[in-house]
């Protein structure tokens, strides 16, 4: 009999960690052969190298033998021959002339001609031995007769010897002579190796493989080669990696049938080293192999392996979650859940309000019933409820002990025999639609009682609070008393709560309505301007109100509720601002003209969720305050019902740390005016220096739309005609010139020529431009008479001598006021000017004695920006004369 293996989700859940445990058993024996065949691969490739390098040096072993016993002693039994040449290339270097150019010769060190010849013959011989190979050899003979070194090699040596002077040649020459006078040196090491090397210039890899001779007598010669290796190493195993150093531990036997046994793998964090011994040398070649190269080339070796296999792993973990949700674990717990599912109908049939019956008439059993049902249920006839319903639509009312029940009938469609009752009590719908509306009336009353206590407090607090407001005005005006200014603050701030109270109280009851008019926008930012002033200043705060609109432009609006949503967002930014600046822009936009937007953004520290959530239902979060009172929680759910009523909206976007933006959008059309012909500041030019690049588009728009011409200071040209300046910067004050601020209430006169204006206030700006304006043209009209009197007081001057001793005084003595009031030397510089005044009233030049007296007043005032302007003015006047006299 078949033993049958149940199918439960324990032996599905062994079966895919069985088959998942295989598949990583299989993906670490793959990856083990792969890593031993790699390193395999390598030795065999380490095994051939050292096998090659071994027969290159036996080869020069020969060489060399060749070359000491047969090259040079047969060079120094013979006569040299009478056509060997030499050049000079450098003291004590020489170059041997030949005909055969595979190998060029050098010779360091004073020798005699049995070394020239001794040279040639070696050179020959290296010809013939170098005559195929392409790689660069190198061939090192230290005569023990002369102490000469020879340098043959397949280098173009007199080239690099001329070339390079000493920075090549000359630097391996002296490497090599060192190491052989060592190995001269050594008595017991007849043959030695050098570690691998690097030619920079070719990336040649090669080793010297040094012999030493010794000799009766003389001194002993060694004979070196420079041996490459690039010919010997495959291209896929790096130069770099390889090293050869002396390790007698590993000294393989040349006897060994199995090449295999002079190589050893070893670990050698983070690499993999592969030694390699070169038989009959005391020589180890090491090839090192990071752990990261070996990981990687295994990797991309066993890439489509191992995406199979962990594919398959992905595809077994997946298969087993599939089986266990959709076919197991619904078998063993399906009666938990039926049971749940029955508890949860039985609750949801029990918690309904009405009376719930489903009865199998098949059966004559209750399927479903809660306990209205079951109350009712001996009462009523449900055959003949059945049999009444078709007559009407289903739907039935029945009295039962004088309560009036609606009972509505349905059939199952899936079972024939069972029908569906739902019974509901009449009489108690209509008690609690009845509670309903009395509860409605009494909340419409409350609301109305509420609304109607609000405005009568209202009218009852308005005109006490704004008396107050009033008496503590006047004593702020005449006292600049602290705590008069807070309570100020403190009663206005009040006076305005009680005021937006009564208006959210009238919009609610739709009692207000936008009161629409003809009102000039530039007017209602000047009184909004005026009236944030104080705050502004006493919080050090910049406040920026830029119009990109005409300024004289007409809308049509309410101009009250309009300047009440600034107002009163503006004052919300102050409160939460405590340093920057607050920046105030309306436009309108180009495909939208009768629509104006408007922006406020601040940089203080901005809205916390609570206060964002004021914007839509009053006072509903804490709001934030600062040291001169706490901002409105109904500013911003006042501001949103205006814009609704205007037509528009408000927008609100606040960041941590960073600032709020409000934008409004309002419906505010423009009204038609006719276009002025002449505008008032035409054909004046406005010289504008202004560093802020904020002011300067606002003062700049102003200015334009006015009509006049605005310049910018050109570092070409040091004067530019101009008609006012414009400046930010009081340094900058000459001549006729304005001084922008924003904290200023109006403007203010500094001198007769120069004003301090807020550049919010275009008003106060328009004033100021042509008050300047007409005193500049009534000077002009007064300096023609006063220039008739100049020609007369130079026609004097040149008539009556005294030119010449005017020229030698005079601007000598302005360079000194230039100078004295640069070190800020009052009394020398009072001085300086008493004397020039002196020498004015003397030639009866009265316009320089009047100059002269007015900076007499300025240095007792310590005026230095008045005292640095009367100089330039008096300089002026000084070269004018001067120009006129050289006339």
């Amino acid at each position: 009999m078949m033993y049958k293996l149940p199918l439960s989700s324990s032996n599905v859940t062994r079966f895919f960690m069985l088959f998942i445990l295989l598949l990583l058993l299989a993906l670490s024996f793959m990856i083990h052969n792969s890593v031993n065949a790699w390193l395999m691969e390598k030795r065999y490739a380490m095994a051939d190298i050292t096998h090659a390098v071994q027969k290159r040096i036996d080869t020069y072993r020969f060489a060399t033998w060749q070359i000491y016993e047969n090259l040079a002693a047969s060079a120094a039994g013979s006569a040299p021959s009478a056509s060997l040449q030499e050049t000079r290339l450098r003291p004590d270097v020489y170059y041997l002339e030949k005909t055969r150019r595979k190998t060029e010769a050098l010779i360091f060190g004073s020798h005699d001609s049995s070394t020239l010849d001794m040279t040639l013959r070696m050179s020959n011989y290296l010809d013939t031995l170098w005559g195929a190979e392409n790689s660069t050899w190198s061939m090192y003979f230290l005569n023990g007769q002369d102490n000469s070194l020879i340098l043959i090699s397949t280098l173009p040596l007199k080239d690099m010897a001329t070339r390079y002077k000493e920075s090549a040649i000359s630097n391996i020459v002296e490497a090599r002579r060192t190491e052989m006078l060592q190995q001269a040196n050594a008595l017991d090491e007849r043959e030695s190796f050098s570690p691998l090397r690097r030619f920079a210039w070719q990336n040649d890899h090669y080793f010297t493989v040094r012999t030493t001779f010794n000799q009766p007598g003389h001194l002993a010669t060694v004979v070196a080669f420079d041996m490459p290796i690039n010919d010997l190493i495959p291209h896929n195993m790096p130069l770099e990696n390889f090293q050869l150093k002396q390790d007698t531990a590993l000294n393989g036997s040349p006897e060994h049938e199995d090449e295999l046994l002079n190589t050893r793998i070893s670990l050698s964090n983070p690499n993999v080293e592969i030694a390699a011994s070169l038989p009959g040398t005391a020589l180890q070649m090491t090839y090192r192999i990071p752990l990261s190269t070996l990981a990687w080339d295994t990797l991309h070796n066993l890439m489509w392996p191992l995406i199979i296999d962990l594919l398959l792993i992905l595809l077994s973990l997946a298969g087993l979650f599939l089986l266990r949700q959709q076919a197991l674990r619904p078998g063993e717990n399906q009666s938990a859940e039926l049971d749940a599912l029955r508890m949860l109908n039985e609750e949801i049939v029990s918690s309904l309000p009405v009376g719930l019956l489903v009865y199998d008439f098949a059966s004559n059993r209750t399927i479903i019933s809660n306990k209205i049902a079951e109350h009712l249920l001996p009462h009523l006839n449900l055959q003949k409820i059945v049999n009444m319903s078709d007559q009407h639509q289903g739907v039935l009312q029945a009295t039962v002990n004088n309560e009036v029940y609606e009972i509505r009938h349905a059939r199952s469609h899936h079972s024939p025999h069972t029908q569906l009752f739902m019974m509901r009590d009449q009489d108690r719908e209509l008690l609690v639609n009845k509670k309903l509306q009395k509860a409605q009336q009494v909340l419409d009353r409350n609301h109305q009682l509420r609304q109607q206590l609000m405005q009568n407090l209202g009218h009852a607090l308005h005109r006490p609070l704004q008396q107050v407001v009033e008496q503590l005005q006047a004593l702020s005006e005449s006292s600049e008393d602290e705590r008069t200014l807070d309570a100020l603050e403190n009663s206005q701030a009040l006076a305005r709560l009680v005021d937006d109270i009564m208006l959210l109280n009238r919009l609610e009851t739709h009692d207000w309505a936008p009161d629409a008019s003809s009102f000039q926008l530039q007017s209602l930012l000047d009184q909004l301007t005026l009236a944030l002033l104080p705050l502004s200043r006493r919080k050090g705060l910049t406040l920026l109100v830029r119009n990109h609109l005409n300024s004289d432009e007409m809308r049509f609006g309410d101009s009250r509720a309009i300047y009440k949503v600034l107002f009163t967002l503006l004052h919300y930014s102050l409160t939460t601002t405590s340093w920057g600046k607050i920046s105030l822009e309306v436009d309108a936009p180009a495909d939208r003209p009768d629509r104006l937007q408007i922006q406020i953004v601040d940089t203080g520290k901005g809205l916390t969720p609570d206060e964002l959530g004021n914007h839509d239902f009053p006072f509903l979060g804490e709001t934030s305050a600062d040291r001169f009172g706490q901002a409105s929680g109904l500013a911003f759910f006042l501001c949103r019902q205006l814009c609704k009523q205007m037509g528009g909206q408000l927008d609100i976007m606040a960041h941590p740390e960073i600032g709020t933006r409000y934008s409004i959008t309002l419906h505010v059309p423009p009204e038609h005016q006719q276009q002025q012909e002449e505008k008032l500041l035409e054909d004046v030019t406005m010289l504008i220096d202004i560093a802020v690049d904020d002011i300067r588009k606002i003062v700049t728009h102003q200015l334009e739309n006015w009509g006049a011409k605005c310049i910018t200071p050109d570092e070409r040209f040091t004067e530019q005609p101009h008609d006012i300046l414009i400046t930010d910067d009081p340094a900058r004050l000459s001549g006729w010139s304005l001084l922008l601020t924003d904290n200023e209430l109006g403007f203010t006169v500094l001198n007769e020529r120069q004003y301090r204006v807020n550049f919010n206030l275009s008003s106060a700006l328009q004033d100021a431009l042509l008050q300047l304006i007409e005193k500049q043209l009534s000077q002009d009209m007064s300096l023609t008479a006063e220039e008739d009197e100049q020609e007369e007081a130079a026609t004097h001057l040149l008539s009556g001598g005294y030119y010449q001793l005017f020229v030698e005084t005079v601007p000598e003595d302005v360079e000194r006021l230039y100078t004295e009031a640069s070190l800020k030397d009052y009394a020398t510089l009072a001085q300086t000017a008493h004397r020039l005044k002196g020498v004015f009233a003397m030639l009866n030049l009265a316009p320089g004695k009047e100059l002269c007296e007015k900076l007499e007043q300025q240095i007792k005032a310590s005026d230095d920006l008045n005292i640095k302007n009367t100089t330039s003015d008096i300089d002026a006047y000084v070269n004018e004369l001067l120009q006129q006299g050289n006339q």
